[in-house]
């Protein structure tokens, strides 16, 4: 309550407004009781009150928070956490449990409330009471956090979740077709995603809604919270479509539930249903009422704010509550739920039981099944990758020097997925007998078909689904599942929210990019990257690594695979480069190190993935002319961050001898590591490679006159060599 014009306001009405406000509610929510009554128990009753009750308590004991959503969808939960959900709440890590996606992330209380009143150990009822409070070791963040018991994957950016949800149910298909047997199905979880209406709005979700549709992915379930309010008002101030219709043209079986708010029976009914399903996922359309009970039940205020004291008692005292009392979950609630914690361990302990007949009987498929659940590779997986010496010394793309380190490595090691937007013979990612994974009834015209086994994915011309659904995929399990995504560089401006989830996240995701430089050439401005790496280089946890021949995309492919908990963008070109004696695998770990000292050097020359051929040959040029070149080859900044102060020191030698970095890329950031910069601050230009480099200024003639001008004027001007200069 708050006072404006000298006027006593709630919830920013008069009092009457208010009052007549909180009649119409209590008329509402009381038909809404009578008609659906004869579907409750008792208990479920009580519990519902309770969970609704609670979730106000939370909001407003901080007075913020999404009260509405979660209030709304109080039946889906219980009917799923309480009767058709497996999952273990002691064991939160059980490899066969269910996966639940909260897509509509803001609902998060929704989903701490069912982890505390289930069982998880770490959500205390201090700890469900952490919501919007100051603490640093709250486990009830504003958005679910994959870091957290019982949650699944990170959410919160509308959308995400559907695809991650995709994600999760493509390696459970690709699991059982792998590994389960007949007389075993040690793989059989489902995968429930809970959406609202905005999730319904973003591109990424109807993106991967038309894939999974596509795939068939009858192991999972979509099940949408139909309150018909987002933040700016009701949903047809934008939308007016025909949802159910959509989703069956997408490849859906629709379930409609009308009364979301109280028919469990109905819900179980559904969610069982879809369980069951044999050919196509499973869309279940719950009419709910956003913040039922409340004031602005139904209304837009009833998503993103606390209700207010008043609001709250009067929700109280319609449900039989002491209105003075918060935080109420009385000892029949508490029981409701208490066998799910022992129903818990017995799906571990009969899974477990299943996992050891299972290697009796299939004991070499078991052992591989055993290495994949606790996310290792084959031990020998880095002697498949070729030697210096044994790759080809004729110019070669760095793209093509992809396939040729990843190649054997995906083909021998099934824990790789690996994913391309529709751009096949320009990625370079199919190896020898690669099996797409697709549908295995599946028959397309250009005769390209496959399984569920298969780790080959075609995602269409859908790149933020695709890294969105890898982010499902490497959650499924820690590193049971390393996908791999590929597509031209700039097209990861598209992907770039979900390559940034996955980073938050510390999913191990590697995206293979290709086309990174004006030197890809004709297609333009549109396709040449000039600031994209800068997004990339600032983004945390995530290694954008530019290699400059076969030799370092292979330290390239290293450093990736043995990030575990880390996103990289492999960053190649689509032209062809120089083999170079002087690159090193093993210095791409380290993100710079130095192709060529040179003790008494007037400059040192950083060269950068597909420019590093450049700086070698500028720095023969500038030899002729008498001026002395150190080179250093820096493929990536935040690898060379974590480096000792002695080694980058050492590296950069930046105090004694100036530094100049070539890089047809925006500045922005090389002031920490070069004194001035070759660079490019423009967009592109519609020319053949070489053409490109040319017109902007990267030829070697062109590039060592700038530089020996550049080493004149700061003998000039010495304050010159303390300010960064592009030249």
């Amino acid at each position: 309550m708050h006072l404006a014009d000298g006027a006593p306001q709630v919830n920013g009405k008069s009092q009457t407004e208010y009052g007549q406000n909180v009649t119409v509610a209590l008329k509402k929510e009381e038909q809404l009781e009578k008609s659906s009554v004869q579907k409750l128990s008792k208990e479920q009753d009580i519990v519902l009150k309770t969970f609704r009750l609670l979730i106000a308590d939370l909001c407003q004991q901080f007075k913020g928070g999404h009260p509405g959503g979660a209030i709304g969808m109080a039946a889906i939960g219980v009917a799923l956490w309480k009767y058709v959900m497996r999952y273990a709440p002691h064991t939160p890590t059980y490899f066969n449990r269910d996966r639940f996606v909260l897509s509509n992330g803001h609902t998060c209380l929704f989903q701490y409330t069912f982890l505390h009143l289930t069982g998880y150990k770490a959500m205390t009822f201090e700890q469900l009471k952490s919501y919007h409070s100051d603490r640093i070791d709250a486990l009830c963040p504003g958005h679910p956090e994959i870091e957290h018991e019982g949650i699944e994957v990170t959410t919160g950016p509308l959308g995400q979740g559907v695809a991650n949800a995709v994600g999760l149910a493509m390696a459970t298909k690709n699991l059982q077709a792998t590994y389960n047997k007949p007389d075993f199905d040690v793989v059989s979880n489902h995968t429930w995603c809970m959406i609202g209406d905005a999730c319904l709005q973003e591109g990424v979700a109807l993106e991967a809604i038309s894939f999974a549709g596509h795939l068939k992915l009858n192991n999972l379930t979509i099940i949408y919270d139909n309150n018909q309010i987002t933040c700016d008002g009701s949903v047809d101030l934008t939308n007016t479509e025909d949802v159910n219709a959509k989703m069956r043209a997408c490849g859906w079986d629709v379930i409609d539930i009308e009364d979301g708010c109280f028919d469990i029976e109905g819900l179980v009914e559904a969610l069982n249903k879809a369980r069951a399903a044999t050919d196509k996922p499973t869309f279940i359309n719950v009419r709910t009422v956003i913040g039922l009970g409340s004031a602005v039940a139904g209304n837009a205020v009833a998503h993103g704010a606390a209700f207010g004291e008043d609001d709250v008692a009067n929700m109280k005292k319609m449900y039989g509550f002491d209105p003075q009392s918060s935080f109420v979950v009385g000892e029949e609630v508490r029981n409701f739920f208490e066998d799910l914690p022992a129903r818990g361990e017995e799906f571990v302990r009969s899974w477990e039981k299943k996992v050891q007949a299972y290697e009796e009987k299939y004991p070499e498929l078991a052992a591989d099944f055993r290495r994949r659940v606790e996310g290792r590779l084959p031990e020998n997986w880095k002697e498949l990758i070729p030697a210096k010496e044994a790759f080809p010394e004729k110019a070669t793309a760095t793209r093509a020097s992809s396939g040729l380190v990843f190649n054997p490595i995906a083909q021998a090691c099934n824990n790789f997925m690996v994913g391309t937007a529709d751009l096949s013979p320009s990625v370079n990612m199919i190896w020898k007998g690669k099996v797409d994974f697709q549908h295995p009834d599946l028959k397309t015209t250009c005769g390209i078909t496959g399984n569920y086994s298969g780790r080959y994915i075609h995602y269409g011309v859908r790149e933020h689904a695709m890294a969105a659904i890898s982010n499902g995929l490497a959650a499924f399990a820690p590193n049971t599942f390393v996908p791999i995504t590929s597509s031209f560089f700039m097209f990861y401006l598209y992907a770039a929210p979900a390559v940034r989830m996955g980073a938050l996240q510390h999913l191990q995701v590697i995206h293979a990019a290709t086309h990174d430089s004006i030197g890809m050439g004709e297609d333009g401005p549109t396709h040449q990257p000039i600031e994209l790496a800068n997004l990339y280089r600032a983004m945390p946890n995530l290694l954008y690594i530019r290699p400059g021949d076969s030799e370092e995309t292979a330290g390239a492919w290293i450093t990736a695979i043995e990030a575990k908990h880390t996103s990289t963008i492999i960053s190649t070109s689509r032209h062809t480069l120089p083999q170079l004696p002087q690159t090193r695998r093993d210095g791409v770990s380290k993100g710079a190190y130095v192709l060529e000292e040179v003790e008494d050097a007037d400059v040192t020359l950083i060269g950068v993935g597909a420019e590093l051929c450049f700086a070698v040959d500028v720095a023969k040029e500038l030899k002729s002319k008498g001026i002395k070149a150190r080179l250093i080859s820096f493929p990536c900044w935040r690898l060379f961050e974590a480096q000792s102060l002695e080694y980058k020191r050492k590296t950069l030698r930046k105090h004694r001898v100036p530094a100049v970095v070539i890089e047809p890329y925006a500045p922005n950031g090389w002031e920490r590591y070069a004194n001035a910069a070759i660079c490019v601050k423009r967009f592109g230009h519609s020319l053949p490679g070489k053409a490109a480099y040319k017109f902007f200024g990267f030829e070697v003639g062109t590039m060592t006159a700038k530089i020996s001008e550049y080493l004149n004027n700061i003998k000039a001007d010495d304050i010159l060599r303390q300010e960064f200069v592009e030249l």
